[in-house]
């Protein structure tokens, strides 16, 4: 046994400390990125914001939707041949196909990649990011898909990440257990916290040439701003984005259901039910209706925007090198609440 004493921090550990800025407007800030990615040679070209491939998120409105931004989604993995056959009005540019990692998961890749040549990019995603098997799979997808983007995870170390890159992946998704309807945590006291897992992770990958995506905690426009501040390439937001027209299910009494992908609600929609195993390492709660999700995206793209301000970034790209972060024992005052 070893203990890690050295501080690590979430979002709620820091603040931007404000800089003297050139910028006049928020208007004359520019969030979009540029990428070539190391396996794949592929580009990007885009506002690095992701739409998880969770269920009322990852839809193929919701990316229809966030494309006009233009935003990037991943889509569910429970999405199979008819689906994609049915819904093709998508842009390859910002849309993902999510596998999972078993015989029946490659199967059903390889059909939707036959039928649909174009798409680019391939998430491939579990809980445990740290399983051989996972590492051999996004190798063997590699391998199969050369010229493909391949999004991998989650990890939250440093040689996780440059061993995912050195298996094939392109992106590496950073997170395990901060999303706002996981368990994982509670139910098995693993983890890592998530501004301190950027950090690391980010770092890693860009000595590999590698990129990542910070993967879940951001529960305000602020986080997601600290999440690029950190150094990630792209963030990946799943409870900010419920609730939304785009991300469907029922609305009763201003409310709409929103669970994790590792919830017992998941898993009796997907698999039968929770095997005897395992236990369920998700939550299913209502969050209010919102309506369409653009005025969601203006507000976060219009936080963004102001932090760069605040800090003298005039790009996207800039922020990170902007960066100073003081911690703080407290962010808000919430006299008033929280909101």
């Amino acid at each position: 046994m070893r203990i890690l004493d050295d501080v690590k921090l979430d979002f709620k550990d820091v603040l931007f400390v404000p800089k003297r800025s050139t910028l006049r407007s928020r208007s004359d800030v520019d969030l979009n990125r540029n990428y070539v990615f190391k396996h794949s040679q592929q580009t990007f070209s885009g506002v690095p914001i992701m739409a998880s491939n969770m269920d009322g998120v990852g839809t193929f409105e919701m990316a229809n939707a966030l494309q006009s931004f233009p935003l990037f989604t991943c889509l569910v993995k429970s999405y199979g041949l008819p689906d994609w056959n049915t819904y093709q009005d998508f842009d390859e540019n910002y849309t993902a196909i999510s596998t999972g990692i078993g015989e029946n998961d490659w199967t059903r890749l390889q059909s939707v990649l036959i039928a649909h040549s174009r798409i680019k990019y391939i998430c491939i995603d579990i809980a445990n990011g740290y399983s051989e098997y996972f590492g051999d799979f996004v190798a063997r997808v590699r391998a199969k898909y050369p010229d493909k983007t391949i999004i991998a995870g989650n990890v939250v170390t440093a040689d996780m990440t440059q061993e995912l890159i050195l298996r094939g992946a392109d992106i590496v998704k950073v997170g395990i257990g901060p999303g706002s309807v996981c368990t994982t945590r509670k139910q098995t006291g693993v983890g890592y916290p998530q501004l301190s897992a950027i950090i690391e992770c980010s770092d890693a990958a860009h000595g590999l040439g590698g990129h990542i995506i910070a993967d879940g905690g951001c529960t305000n426009p602020g986080d997601v701003a600290k999440a690029f501040g950190g150094g990630a390439d792209f963030v990946m937001l799943g409870g900010m984005l419920a609730g939304h027209n785009e991300g469907g299910g029922e609305v009763k009494d201003g409310l709409v259901t929103f669970y994790g992908m590792s919830s017992d609600t998941a898993m009796e929609k997907h698999s039968g039910g929770v095997a005897q195993y395992r236990s369920s390492e998700g939550k299913t709660v209502s969050v209010p209706y919102r309506g369409a999700v653009e005025n969601t995206v203006l507000d976060i793209l219009g936080g963004l925007r102001s932090t760069c301000t605040y800090v003298g970034a005039s790009t996207l790209k800039q922020l990170s090198k902007c960066t100073t972060f003081a911690r703080v024992t407290q962010q808000l005052n919430t006299v008033y609440g929280n909101s």
